[in-house]
């Protein structure tokens, strides 16, 4: 446990983009949006990997920022995804975002350049200094191939600004040395679905989650469960996610989260090429 409240914790759900003959369903979404909130979420991510910001222009993320903003009223906080490999556009994209009302901001490390050690502290530390919204670093080597290594997020963790990390290595280990490093009163948010349950039990308060997109409820009693130390319940509702945590990482995600929803009416299964359905 933490030795302060957290600003951001729990259930956390990183949103998809509805698409309808290739362009926002700005219907589903805002549909979207009042499941979540009635389903206990509680905080949202436009605009992060899930929501496929990559394919979307400049003009269409400030638009789904501004739309979940006007929908959440509140309710919920609003963490908009500002990460770009481009460290000029991330600062452009923060500033959008917290004119818009955002809550936090998501930042990835840069993708495709392969920055060193180095380049991800000037980065992040550029992306700080012009930021009026606290930060939420996102380490997914996965996607980006650039790993924010221990000693660097320890190094970032001293910004007033830099509240936490949204770590998708799936490497509890790190979660561990990241503690140590970095202090206990320095969020960790869990970005693989399949890992929220022992990540919580090793320190970390919460989860940036696709799952959630579908049965937000059980995500978010799942995290509650945790918050409240009650470790058997929180298994049990583990237990029964196992199997669609993994069916939601059958192929690259958003498509079978995207295919899932579509199973229930809640929007379209499309996605932006060069993903596919």
């Amino acid at each position: 446990m933490t030795t302060k409240s957290p600003l951001f914790s729990g259930s956390i759900t990183a949103l998809v983009t509805p698409f309808r003959e290739g362009k926002l369903d700005q219907a589903a979404f805002q549909h979207l949006i009042e499941r979540q909130i009635e389903g206990g979420t509680h905080a949202i991510v436009p605009m992060g990997t899930t929501g496929e910001a990559p394919t979307l222009s400049v003009e269409e993320h400030v638009q789904v920022v501004k739309l979940a903003v006007a929908q959440a009223k509140g309710r919920v906080k609003v963490i908009a995804g500002a990460g770009s490999n481009d460290t000029a556009s991330s600062i452009a994209m923060v500033r959008a975002v917290a004119e818009i009302g955002a809550d936090g901001v998501l930042c990835a490390t840069g993708y495709y350049n392969k920055p060193t050690q180095a380049g991800l502290i000037a980065h992040f530390e550029a992306v700080s200094d012009a930021s009026p919204l606290p930060i939420i670093l996102y380490n997914v080597p996965g996607r980006t191939v650039a790993d924010l290594s221990v000693e660097t997020v320890a190094h970032l963790s001293q910004r007033d600004n830099i509240v936490a990390i949204k770590d998708a290595t799936g490497d509890l280990a790190r979660l561990a040395r990241q503690r140590v490093a970095c202090g206990p009163d320095f969020t960790q948010l869990s970005g693989e679905d399949i890992t929220a349950l022992a990540f919580n039990a090793s320190g970390g308060v919460g989860c940036i989650s696709v799952t959630a997109n579908l049965v937000p409820t059980l995500c978010a009693d799942l995290q509650n469960k945790c918050a409240a130390g009650d470790w058997t319940g929180a298994l049990a509702i583990q237990d029964r996610l196992v199997p669609l945590h993994d069916a939601l990482f059958c192929e690259t995600s958003p498509a079978p989260i995207k295919y899932a929803l579509s199973r229930l009416g809640l929007c379209t299964d499309e996605v932006r090429l060069p993903l596919a359905p």
